[in-house]
């Protein structure tokens, strides 16, 4: 099983603090943005500091082949009505999977974007076209188109509409899919039946294309598109349907990232320790978050 969070990376250690901050929850595999997710600025790579990441991967049994990288949120394939900021979009992409490509990792998710002014057809065109200008030819990065909850006018809420952005992109060999439990429910998927919902993905798009999982609990109710993540088993969707989506063995060599929100009044303190020993032991720990909050006082 590879399981694993979001951790960071800054300028300071780059790869290497990420390295560090997964081996410090116990986990085998990672999620990072090379710089902040709510922005486009980026440090240079260090090819030392990358060395250092690589030979402690290689101490601790990490697979830079499940590494997953995410693009930042404020890139947008979705919106052409400022032609200045989908070309701006573009470019971003295309640098950030030259990026990647020095530091050896191969799967980015990106957010489809959003169609905002745009009809949503033609929104979800805007998002191949922009993927297919962005992609060339023996690339070494896999795109995942993240399955989103549906909040305002997010693009890629259904398997129609993720089939539909994959038919229109050229290089299908680069172009995989990254579920997220929480999109999910909340774009009205009952994750209680997941295994009928990969039936469903496997008939329309192929569940060979499933490369990433995000494992969030959800504040909301099935089908209210608000994006809200909760702790692992803490939320609607709840612990034993969510260790069902970790263990499913169809699943079974796909990474699995949890993105759950951070503890204590000033949400300062990190769950990933304390919810990746939770779900080796798959036994609920319903007092996970004082266990969290004392143990980093």
């Amino acid at each position: 099983m590879y399981l694993g969070s979001h951790v960071s990376f800054d300028s300071k250690e780059q790869l290497l603090k990420s390295v560090k901050e997964c081996i410090s929850y116990g986990a085998n595999t990672f999620m990072f943005y090379t710089g902040a997710p709510q922005n486009t600025l980026r440090c240079n790579l260090n090819d030392e500091l990358t060395n250092k990441a690589y030979e402690l991967m290689k101490e601790n049994d990490i697979d830079i082949n499940k590494v997953i990288c995410h693009a930042p949120y404020i890139v947008n394939l979705a919106n052409d009505f400022d032609p200045s900021k989908y070309d701006f979009s573009i470019n971003f992409l295309k640098n950030e999977i030259n990026r990647l490509e020095t530091l050896g990792i191969k799967y980015l998710v990106l957010h489809p974007g959003s169609s905002v002014s745009i009809e949503r057809n033609k929104a979800l065109f805007n998002i191949a076209n922009g993927i297919n200008n962005i992609l060339y030819k023996d690339c070494k990065v896999m795109i995942l188109l993240e399955t989103m909850a549906g909040k305002g006018t997010e693009c890629g809420i259904s398997l129609d509409e993720i089939k539909y952005i994959i038919d229109n992109i050229n290089l299908k060999d680069n172009i995989g899919v990254c579920l997220d439990t929480c999109h999910l429910n909340d774009s009205g998927v009952d994750i209680n039946n997941f295994d009928y919902y990969l039936d469903e993905f496997d008939k329309i798009i192929g569940i060979d294309k499933i490369k990433c999982v995000h494992i969030n609990d959800s504040k909301n109710i099935i089908g209210s598109h608000k994006d809200r993540h909760e702790n692992f088993g803490f939320g609607t969707i709840g612990f034993d349907a969510l260790i069902n989506v970790i263990y499913n063995e169809k699943l079974k060599d796909v990474p699995k990232i949890l993105e759950t929100p951070y503890v204590g009044e000033k949400k300062e303190y990190p769950p990933y320790k304390f919810e990746i020993e939770m779900i080796k032991s798959k036994k609920f720990n319903p007092n996970l978050i004082n266990d969290i909050i004392n143990y980093y006082k």
